[in-house]
């Protein structure tokens, strides 16, 4: 008992003294760390600020086919019918980081879509486009996901991608009634806001009583009209995504570089007290031990 007792007597001064009292070697070490982070944040900012550009630029033409291709359900007032129990969810993310709440914003909307239509008594199914959708919903509703796609955000996405992902969901089986995709719409550099726009199945459109008032429509030419309009409104989502993630990235990566600069501007003022206070102490050791002298 008494050992221990010693044993706490001395460790406790030798942990405090290391907590409290940073040595200059620890402060200078600290400080070319945070330096190195700040020089990899002001580039991945630069890098961002090109990608957004580019992105912005190509977003403009993307809305046209977007919007384009919902003015049929719009103007045909196209719904499924109440009796119609098969939801189709898709989450629209990418997979890399770094990004702020552009993936957990998606995930959450998801969450919640979930257990609405599932307490409506409605089968859900999730497509998961990028891979941070699926990590962020693996554990907790890993039971929902239908299908997955990684390899999203390392390069502009482009019209081929949302054909493949739309090829690969007609080709997969499930006849959904009617879905949602879920999407982060772009507003400006520093906004953004998390969407959604309907998609519905072949039988769907092709039972809808407003349809009659167009002209005689082929079955064939629905089914084909229907297919396009599914890989629209995927192009749209992920173009209108991607401006949204890189906008947010670069603002992260700017609020990252200047807590950076705060930091090391508090670290270098620490620095100088500390050397101050290691001068002082030598000098009066100086002194008292030329004192003892005399």
């Amino acid at each position: 008992m008494f050992a221990r007792g010693a044993a706490a007597a001395l460790y406790l001064p030798q942990w405090g003294q290391v907590r409290n009292m940073a040595t200059l070697k620890d402060i200078t070490r600290r400080l070319k760390s945070i330096k190195n982070i700040q020089k990899i944040t002001k580039s991945m900012k630069m890098v961002s600020a090109a990608k957004y550009a580019r992105a912005e630029r190509e977003l403009k033409p993307a809305r046209i086919y977007g919007m384009g291709a919902l003015a049929l359900y719009e103007k045909a007032e196209i719904k499924a019918p109440e009796d119609k129990k098969k939801h189709l969810l898709i989450g629209v993310s990418s997979d890399r980081g770094l990004c702020g709440a552009i993936h957990t914003s998606i995930a959450k909307t998801l969450k919640n879509e979930i257990t609405n239509l599932s307490n409506a008594g409605k089968e859900v199914m999730v497509v998961g486009v990028g891979d941070k959708i699926r990590g962020l919903l693996q554990r907790t509703h890993a039971n929902y996901f239908l299908l997955t796609f990684k390899e999203v955000g390392r390069r502009p996405p482009s019209f081929g991608d949302a054909s493949t992902i739309a090829l690969e969901l007609l080709n997969s089986g499930y006849e959904f009634d009617e879905g949602s995709v879920i999407y982060n719409r772009f507003r400006s550099v520093i906004s953004y806001k998390t969407d959604e726009k309907p998609i519905f199945s072949f039988e769907t459109v092709a039972g809808s009583e407003s349809l009659s008032i167009y002209d005689d429509i082929d079955a064939d030419v629905l089914r084909n009209y229907q297919e396009f309009t599914l890989a629209n409104i995927l192009y749209y989502s992920l173009k209108e995504s991607t401006t949204s993630e890189q906008s947010a990235r670069m603002t992260a990566m700017d609020n990252a570089s200047k807590n950076a600069s705060e930091m090391i501007d508090k670290l270098t003022l620490t620095f100088n007290r500390t050397r101050q206070a290691v001068i002082t102490k030598e000098l009066i050791e100086i002194i008292s031990g030329a004192a003892a002298l005399d």
